[in-house]
């Protein structure tokens, strides 16, 4: 690991420990461990939604439905609770439907907490399902790949303000760098900052942070559940819970063959 990116790795650990001590804490106590997580503050129908659900106990006695490996781990479900062994379960309920509050902030980082929700062509204003919840496990990513995405998303814009702003000019700037080489390179350098500045407003342009490239790298996380669903809360502490779940043999359903029962949760 480059020592930067050890730092910041560090560095995200250390925040996590302050949110906990700063903020109201969630334990998840399960029959595998506890998780203690915290809540974003800015997605407040959810935090508003999930608090409420956590305050009636609504998730206690449920269980770790599903586990998808290097995936997510879902849980919460009220169908779950004293369900039957290898009884499918995890319908959820449309009595706690919310609408999406995406924040690029968030990503799903492993340990990320999202409300679930049906699929687009079931639901296309993608409405979260608050009686239960998931909670990402992914994997790690190489720092190449995540090079080769931003590349893959990047490229064709950088060609298209290309073909629009620097094309038009193209025989002048040959003849430039004919006549005058260190103009044009001047002139050159001038046009590919106009492109990068304009990249990195673009909304459509992947750029991954440095704390983001730190915890993918390391921790891991999904990427391709970013911006498709609301995170609203992530795990501090007890990352390890995590891992013991998602290792579990699961059946046809992805239903762990053996239960993980949600004891409580409990905001303190």
């Amino acid at each position: 690991m480059k020592p930067i990116r050890y730092l910041l790795f560090c560095l995200v650990l250390i925040s996590w420990q302050l949110k906990a001590q700063k903020q109201d804490t969630i334990y998840i106590s399960t029959s595998l461990g506890t998780m203690k997580a915290v809540f974003y503050d800015d997605v407040p129908r959810h935090r508003s939604m999930y608090t409420e659900r956590i305050k009636y106990e609504a998730f206690d006695g449920t269980l770790f439905f599903r586990v998808v490996p290097n995936f997510i781990i879902q849980g919460g479900s009220p169908d779950s609770r004293n369900a039957a062994p290898g009884e499918r379960v995890g319908q959820g309920s449309n009595q706690f439907l919310l609408k999406p509050e995406f924040r690029p902030a968030h990503f799903a980082r492993k340990g990320a907490i999202a409300a679930p929700r049906q699929p687009d062509s079931m639901n296309p204003e993608k409405e979260s399902d608050c009686s239960q919840f998931f909670i990402v496990k992914g994997r790690v990513y190489t720092g190449g790949y995540l090079d080769s995405l931003e590349m893959q998303r990047n490229n064709p814009l950088k060609n298209a303000w290309w073909a629009v702003n620097y094309t038009p000019h193209k025989a002048e700037m040959d003849s430039l760098r004919k006549a005058d080489p260190r103009q044009f390179n001047q002139r050159l350098r001038s046009y590919r900052a106009e492109m990068d500045s304009a990249l990195r407003s673009n909304p459509q342009a992947l750029f991954f942070s440095e704390e983001q490239r730190a915890i993918l790298t390391t921790l891991g996380g999904e990427l391709s559940l970013d911006m498709q669903y609301t995170f609203f809360a992530e795990v501090v502490e007890g990352l390890e819970v995590i891992d013991k779940i998602a290792a579990l043999k699961t059946d046809a359903y992805e239903r762990p063959l053996q239960d993980v029962v949600i004891h409580s949760v409990r905001i303190k």
